[in-house]
């Protein structure tokens, strides 16, 4: 076990905690999460089709009243429909003179949606049945996601990241965690990046291991070129997702925001290698923020100004090894699997 007793309200979002409660009272009260304010419950909707999602997509694309996409969402989920916060947000644009008005605004949405249908990738709302249900549980979900290969319900997936030009040593550490993950049937997440997030999913590829690629562009694009070939395998034997329309290309913007993705979508994020300025910082941030555990490899706990910041936070730990390593993600999980099997006796 971990030589630090890990307690669930530490190492663990407060909004499943939140969660046990508010079934335990019987449904929702109106009450205010302690995070992030009201929380509807989010889930599929039965009256929640295409016409639906083509709003909403209209929505993230005006962003009304300067509003984000996290906003955008929420007020979405509280309606429980997108048209009604489009016809709340949006009488202005029946005098607008300039620019197109909403019916071109929304024809346009549709045929996206339509052209997105027809595509090679999943099109998903966070209201959707097949969305990934961890990545409601934190206030930055993407409202929509574009998927390649095959979504996994309910998956137990963790995070193995790390720098892009990493150490000989570091690379064959992601590739031993990798590979460790693999054999105990866990999915390893990651980036696609070069460096520790290409030896991690290539390790569990050579292991005919579950891999998800979180990636920092469109779902059509590739980056880096040198991982063409990478992307297609997970695309065929794994999952990419990304939160960002189609043709996006890599942005200094999108990949700190795929950064987050990943450590909601994920248990647990490893940092194996990383420099002050590494990606990988702002996903372990990212994991703290969250509520989700965060192990740092010691070369980064000690040899980083905000390593060693980080090691103050709750849920942070800090591995010597890859086994060392492994231990700390192997209690993290039963911690969780726990934590499932309360919150499924509270659902009964």
């Amino acid at each position: 076990m971990l030589s630090q007793t890990l307690d669930i309200e530490r190492a663990f979002d407060t909004l499943v905690l939140w969660e046990v409660w508010m079934r335990t009272l019987g449904g929702d009260h109106g009450l205010v999460s302690p995070t992030n304010g009201a929380r509807p419950r989010l889930s599929g909707m039965g009256g929640w089709d295409d016409e639906e999602r083509a709003v909403l997509v209209a929505l993230l694309r005006v962003r009304p009243d300067g509003m984000s996409w996290p906003q955008i969402a929420a007020e979405v989920a509280e309606r429980g429909s997108a048209r009604a916060l489009w016809e709340e947000t949006r009488p202005q644009a029946l005098f607008a003179s300039d620019g197109p008005d909403d019916a071109e605004l929304l024809a346009a949405a549709r045929a996206e949606v339509d052209q997105w249908r027809s595509a090679d990738f999943e099109f998903l709302t966070f209201l959707d049945d097949g969305y990934p249900a961890q990545l409601r549980e934190v206030h930055q979900m993407p409202p929509v996601l574009f998927a390649r290969g095959t979504l996994v319900p309910g998956e137990s997936a963790v995070s193995v990241v790390g720098s892009r030009g990493a150490s000989p040593a570091a690379l064959r550490t992601a590739a031993e965690i990798a590979c460790a993950l693999t054999a105990d049937g866990v999915t390893v997440l990651s980036g696609l990046a070069e460096g520790i997030d290409t030896a991690a999913h290539e390790a569990t590829l050579a292991m005919g291991g579950r891999t998800v690629a979180v990636i920092g562009t469109g779902i059509t694009k590739y980056f880096p070129a040198a991982n063409r070939a990478l992307h297609e395998k997970i695309a065929a034997n794994g999952l990419l997702l990304s939160q960002f329309w189609p043709n996006t290309p890599p942005t200094k913007q999108t990949f700190p925001m795929r950064n987050a993705t990943m450590s909601a979508y994920g248990r647990a994020t490893v940092v194996v290698e990383a420099g002050e300025q590494s990606g990988a910082r702002i996903q372990a941030r990212s994991a703290v923020a969250h509520g989700r555990p965060v192990v740092l490899l010691d070369a980064v706990a000690r040899g980083t100004n905000w390593g060693r910041r980080l090691c103050d936070e709750p849920g942070v730990f800090v591995a010597t090894d890859a086994a060392s390593a492994l231990r700390l993600v192997r209690d993290v999980l039963d911690e969780s699997a726990q934590l499932a099997e309360l919150l499924a006796m509270v659902g009964e």
